[in-house]
């Protein structure tokens, strides 16, 4: 069993910057077997879960269209932690962010992100 647990949320003006945190706990061997597959999604109220930025094969990464250039995703596989760093953040940006990995299928509970006008 793998628990993801995320932190790092909260309230910005805009263009602001956060750094969401995934950490990953549990297995060691599941661990290891799903950290490369984590990505980060938001939901916004009113709205469906939607990807914002995952890693893909060969160390490349891979980003929602409306948070290139402004989201990076990144991983301390020591750490079993997988950060969202976010810059330029906009209002419409605001949303619950979740951790997921698509191996086992688990979710974390979600951190609220708040970018104020």
């Amino acid at each position: 069993q793998v628990v993801l647990v995320e932190s790092g949320g909260g309230l910005v003006q805009a263009g602001g910057s956060l750094r969401l945190s995934c950490a990953a706990s549990g297995s060691i061997s599941s661990i290891n077997r799903c950290i490369n597959r984590i990505a980060w999604y938001c939901q916004a109220p009113g709205k469906q879960r939607e990807l914002v930025a995952r890693f893909i094969s060969a160390g490349s990464t891979d980003y929602a269209d409306s948070v290139k250039g402004r989201f990076t995703i990144s991983r301390d596989t020591a750490k079993n932690t997988v950060y969202l760093q976010m810059n330029s953040l906009k209002p419409e940006d605001t949303a619950v962010y979740y951790c997921h990995e698509d191996l086992f299928g688990y979710w974390g509970q979600g951190t609220q992100v708040t970018v104020s006008s």
